[in-house]
């Protein structure tokens, strides 16, 4: 859940304003369903310049293609940034590749765009434009997963049969590394609950690190023996099939975890000195640029992390950092070891909100570079010639992202973004340059380029379409609710274009709800629902809680051992709020979310069901002792530690209290959020005689793809007609 409540995320900080219908050629202009839900035409915002970072310190790369032209392939181009001039770096239309294969579609490429490696028909391809050769690398019936170049490029590391292989592209010669992989042993492959909230989907599932002068290795080896088993049903064809999942659900034992070290000159594995029988954590291995080894260890209450050198000939470990915290730590996916060997910065909340920490190589802290109430998203760069640090994140606005620099010695701390709303920064190599994409409420996403001293350079690109400007947008607002007990809760609304103060609205609420998950964003939408419900006369309205990231790492440690209750409370706040406005319908407060926001929906329709009228709850987990562990204890600690927090966290436990307008959704084959939730729940619901909705999704996993994702849409968007507007949905009407 670690890594979809980013996705999630994403999509509901982004939606935005509501559109105000107009009049337009004599005839009211509104957007149509199949505007909003099936990105029918006409579109009121284009595609964005697809840049590709910088090449160095004065050009960046954009790929430029001429969609005029049946099958044209892309051009990527070298463009200055002072100057703007325009150059082919790569055509890719120049290369005569073997039919199927294209160079903007290869698995991964060198840093100079020389090499080109390819995954397809079931084996690794390499092509060098400089030599212009290509090569097919393997050539066998298994499958090569996860490949990834060395640094150097004359290699690649992959995983088959769940081991570790790497070929060595220039002599053309395929070495097997590990030997003892198995359908429950993988080497190099992360087991399932290290790849969803540990090493996250990005990871695609890889748990192997090269090193930076491509001679080492580092890997996890997994032992998924001791994890209980998961059964999936899919019911196709004459008999189903039954899928086996390895799924430790919280208190259940985790896998073996090793890490390894391979010397490829050698191939001899070094194994670093764990016990693996030891209930732990170890994970997020680093690799200085002098090719030295940290790993982090992480105890299995969550409570301590510790980051180790690894000697990569002896295995022999050493702490450079131990961090304990009375709810939970992190891992430190922002980690940066200097060059001159000065020590490394880290960003963590251990102080209440995320900031940025400069230790020495002893561990010793050196300068607690930023304070105060609020946080550091992500470290963005380090000039170590200058000795900044750039960095992204929030100190006003919590609805906000900016990029901002402070120097080693804490001085000279600066806002480099000006402009209001949500950016995200790439800086060029040396400093000098960066480009932001950005928008907010009222600005559609546009591209713009500065000095890093914050001087304007050009617009690099607007998503803003003329057609727009035919159109009336409302002004959606953002303000906070008191939550009566100290706390004011960003939230965001979309008012009927029309709105009318005297007379009654229904509001739709979408939550997620998870911990260090915000929703509230000052960005502007590219999803369009909330102006289509408030087109049809709803208010369309998102709301965080004090847990959820706005108020620092000490506001979500309130969520500790906890789930359920302060969101409650403070969407019942905001519902009371609500109510208190002449103009809301008190009978029709509705809330929909999915996953982590489907919990929070049945929680509002059984627990808050005096506050909640109707509610969508999609794929949520229902009891948390049926999720995995590592999400679950970190927040809660395990069944037997905390009986009672889990009890109050389920919806279960309230499903005698329901009384209002619930539909629950849920794909068959969810190999996250088990469909056994969904179940469990609606099997009380029936004991107790209550009425629900109930739709089942075959074979779909965590959320509801395509094709089956169009007739979800239809239907929850019908819900709301129906029980809202008191009329069906008539796609080619409205």
């Amino acid at each position: 859940m670690k890594a979809e409540k980013t996705i999630l995320l994403v999509i509901a900080m982004i939606i935005g304003v509501a559109f105000i219908n107009i009049e337009l050629n004599a005839q009211e202009k509104k957007l149509t369903y199949k505007q909003v839900y099936q990105m029918g035409e006409p579109r009121l915002t284009g595609t964005l310049p697809r840049l590709m970072g910088w090449l160095d310190e004065n050009n960046y790369l954009e790929i430029k293609t001429d969609f005029t032209k049946p099958n044209s392939k892309p051009t990527l181009m070298k463009v200055g940034a002072a100057d703007e001039k325009s150059e082919i770096y790569i055509d890719y239309s120049a290369y005569q590749l073997p039919e199927g294969f294209s160079l903007d579609r290869a698995a991964a490429n060198t840093k100079d765009y020389d090499g080109f490696l390819f995954n397809q028909k079931n084996d690794l391809y390499f092509f060098s434009r400089s030599e212009n050769t290509f090569k097919r690398l393997t050539k066998d019936d298994a499958e090569e997963k996860v490949p990834r170049l060395s640094p150097d490029g004359k290699k690649a590391a992959y995983v088959k049969n769940n081991n570790l292989f790497v070929f060595d592209i220039q002599i053309e010669k395929e070495t097997q590394l590990t030997n003892d992989g198995t359908n429950l042993i993988y080497n190099g492959w992360a087991s399932w609950v290290y790849y969803e909230e540990i090493l996250g989907r990005s990871s695609q599932y890889a748990a192997f690190w090269w090193s930076p002068n491509s001679k080492f290795i580092s890997f996890l080896r997994f032992d998924d023996n001791p994890v209980p088993e998961f059964y999936l049903v899919k019911a196709d064809g004459q008999h189903g099939e039954l899928e086996k999942q390895r799924y430790p659900k919280a208190g259940d034992p985790n896998p073996y975890v090793k890490l390894g070290i391979i010397d490829l000159a050698t191939t001899k594995i070094v194994w670093a000195d764990f016990d693996e029988k030891v209930d732990q954590y170890i994970a997020w291995p680093f690799w200085t640029k002098e090719n030295k080894l940290t790993v982090q260890w992480m105890n299995r209450q969550q409570d301590n992390i510790i980051i180790y050198y690894v000697d990569i000939n002896t295995g022999k470990k050493k702490e450079l950092l131990n961090e304990k915290q009375p709810t939970w730590v992190e891992w430190f996916e922002d980690l940066y070891f200097f060059d001159n060997g000065s020590g490394f910065l880290l960003r963590t909340g251990i102080d209440g909100y995320y900031h940025l920490y400069y230790y020495d190589m002893s561990g010793k802290l050196k300068k607690k570079l930023t304070t105060g109430d609020w946080n550091v998203t992500a470290i963005s760069f380090i000039d170590e010639n200058n000795d900044k640090v750039y960095f992204q994140g929030w100190k006003d606005n919590s609805t906000e992202r900016h990029l901002f620099v402070v120097g080693l010695d804490g001085k000279g701390f600066k806002q480099l973004t000006t402009a209001p709303g949500t950016h995200s920064a790439t800086i060029s190599p040396n400093g000098k340059y960066f480009y932001t994409r950005f928008s907010n409420i009222t600005k559609p996403a546009k591209i713009e380029l500065y000095k890093t001293d914050g001087k304007f350079v050009r617009s690099l690109g607007n998503s803003k379409l003329p057609l727009m400007d035919g159109y009336t947008l409302a002004k959606p607002e953002i303000f906070v609710i008191p939550s009566g007990d100290g706390f004011y809760l960003p939230a965001i609304w979309y008012m009927p274009a029309d709105f009318d103060p005297t007379k009654k609205y229904p509001v739709i609420i979408s939550v997620y709800g998870g911990p260090d998950a915000p929703t509230v964003r000052n960005s502007f939408p590219f999803i369009m629902e909330p102006y289509f419900m408030a087109q049809n006369g709803i208010i369309y309205m998102m709301v965080d809680h004090r847990g959820s990231g706005h108020f620092g790492k000490k506001g979500v440690d309130l969520m500790h051992r906890n789930l359920g209750k302060w969101e409650m409370n403070d969407y019942i706040s905001a519902v009371k709020w609500l109510k208190a406005k002449p103009f809301i319908d008190t009978t029709k407060i509705g809330i929909t979310g999915g996953s982590y926001g489907g919990t929070t929906t049945a929680l509002a329709l059984t627990y808050g069901v005096d506050y909640f009228t109707h509610g969508i709850a999609e794929f949520g987990v229902m009891d948390w002792k049926l999720y995995d562990n590592v999400y679950t204890e970190r927040y809660m600690d395990t069944p037997l530690e905390n009986p009672e927090g889990y009890k109050n966290a389920s919806p279960i436990s309230f499903v005698n209290k329901l009384k209002g307008k619930l539909r629950v959704t849920h794909g068959t084959m969810d190999d996250n959020v088990h469909m056994q939730n969904t179940i469990q729940f609606i099997y009380e619901l029936q004991k107790l005689d209550k009425d629900f909705e109930l739709m089942l999704y075959p074979n779909a996993r965590h959320g509801v793809g395509m094709p089956l994702r169009t007739h979800s849409i239809r239907e929850n968007v019908n819900f709301w007609f129906k029980h809202f507007l008191g009329r069906d949905l008539n796609i080619n009407k409205d």
